[in-house]
């Protein structure tokens, strides 16, 4: 017999956790814990890979070494060039590591919600990695010539700059940031009312249609699509710390490159 209230919906307002401790703006939640706990994670993951390093690495030394040296060599050296790169694989690493722990707590039971479905923190990343790439930019080839490289295209010259430098000072100054946290914000937002729309469909219909055979068969089919989607999800979880890695790599290196 089908239920007459119907499953609950899956909505933006589930994305709004209630506080854990007290009441009113400031009090502490689910995602706020979160968010320090993935630190407390990264710190004391990378702590302990090094503390007993060796010549010939153990496990947790091998996976320590290699995510540091995929950041390093394939996004960091590879997109900003051997010059300028060293000084920048901190960020870099720092910002792929916190949001990979950060969209990873989407699939951990219990926990199942990933941060970085809310976008205030893809805004703050975002943020950090404008201020970053302007800020050298601006260093290396002062105000003036920074705004020039932004914004004028080598080889462009005559009538067609007077289009061409209006769309390149909003595409390279004013967009990116928005884009580079939209990105991320977007996928791990949609992915997660995913899986908590075919979990609880899921559940509504074995628990409301069943004994029927519909039901039953509605409702395995749903957890179905809920467990393909997850392995999905884990995918794009980590290109996902991957691209926003990537991409404010290569802001860095137009701001510190010689020629836009």
């Amino acid at each position: 017999m089908a239920s007459e209230s119907g499953p609950h919906i899956p909505g933006p307002a589930d994305f709004f956790l209630p506080p854990i401790i007290g009441s009113g703006e400031w009090a502490p939640t689910k995602i706020m814990l979160l968010v320090v706990l993935s630190v407390v994670i990264v710190l004391g993951f990378f702590y302990a890979a090094s503390r007993k390093a060796a010549v010939v690495p153990g496990r947790l030394q091998f996976a320590g070494e290699y995510v540091y040296g995929m950041v390093r060599n394939s996004i960091a050296r590879d997109i900003i060039g051997s010059q300028d790169y060293m000084r920048f694989v901190p960020y870099l690493f720092t910002v792929f590591t916190f949001i990979l722990v950060n969209n990873f707590y989407g699939i951990i039971p219990l926990i199942q919600f990933p941060t970085m479905s809310h976008i205030g923190y893809t805004a703050a990343l975002a943020l950090i990695t404008w201020l970053i790439y302007n800020v050298v930019g601006i260093a290396k080839h002062g105000f003036v010539g920074y705004l020039k490289l932004q914004t004028v295209p080598s080889g462009v010259s005559g009538p067609i700059l007077i289009m061409m430098v209006p769309l390149e000072f909003l595409s390279n100054i004013i967009v990116r940031p928005f884009t580079l946290a939209i990105r991320l914000f977007a996928t791990m937002f949609a992915g997660h009312l995913l899986l908590a729309l075919f979990s609880l469909g899921g559940a509504w219909l074995l628990l409301h249609y069943a004994p029927t055979w519909q039901g039953v068969a509605a409702g395995l089919f749903a957890f179905l699509l809920g467990i393909m989607v997850s392995f999905l999800d884990i995918l794009i979880m980590f290109l996902q710390a991957y691209v926003f890695t990537l991409l404010s790599a290569m802001y860095i290196a137009g701001a510190v490159a010689d020629e836009h």
